[in-house]
């Protein structure tokens, strides 16, 4: 398994990932508009925002934990069994830190 290609995959989703949750908070602090039927709109607007957010920030803990396991060598072994993961897994699921059994 090549660990600077999966390094470099996994920096590059972080960065748009980070890109997306500026662009996310940049929405959801504009001003609501006065008129009810907007604000309406609006609102339900920024709920899928909000769970976008999430789900974003979900998978930015999932790349982080990877880069700490690649930082600490054990990028690749899974955590509940100690088994390696194969390198399929890795390549399907990047963030992966168990085994296909495990999970």
């Amino acid at each position: 398994m090549n660990l600077a290609a999966q390094k470099d995959l996994l920096l590059k989703r972080r960065t748009e990932l980070t890109a997306d949750l500026d662009e996310i908070e940049d929405a959801l602090d504009d001003p609501m508009p006065k008129d009810w039927e907007d604000r309406s709109s609006e609102r339900q607007g920024d709920e899928v925002l909000e769970a976008l957010g999430k789900s974003d920030l979900a998978e930015l803990r999932r790349i982080d934990a990877a880069l700490n396991r690649i930082a600490d060598g054990t990028y690749g072994t899974c955590a509940q069994c100690g088994d390696e993961i194969s390198e399929d897994r890795l390549m399907a699921v990047p963030t992966a830190g168990l085994c296909k059994n495990c999970a």
